[in-house]
């Protein structure tokens, strides 16, 4: 019952920072062109993505 849980809330989350990816890609655009400065959201999905996969294999 609780791998169902953490499944599930691990799904939620990696779907939350897809959106999250795809919300603030203009602003990472911006501030890599304008300011010189990387926004770390593309390692927070792959993070998730990771943690979700391996989950799935267990």
């Amino acid at each position: 019952m609780f791998d169902r849980i953490r499944t599930a809330a691990l799904f939620g989350l990696h779907q939350a920072t897809v959106a999250a990816g795809i919300s603030l890609f203009p602003v990472a655009v911006f501030a890599r062109q304008r300011l010189g400065v990387n926004v770390p959201i593309g390692r927070l999905v792959e993070t998730t993505t990771e943690a979700f996969e391996s989950d799935d294999e267990e």
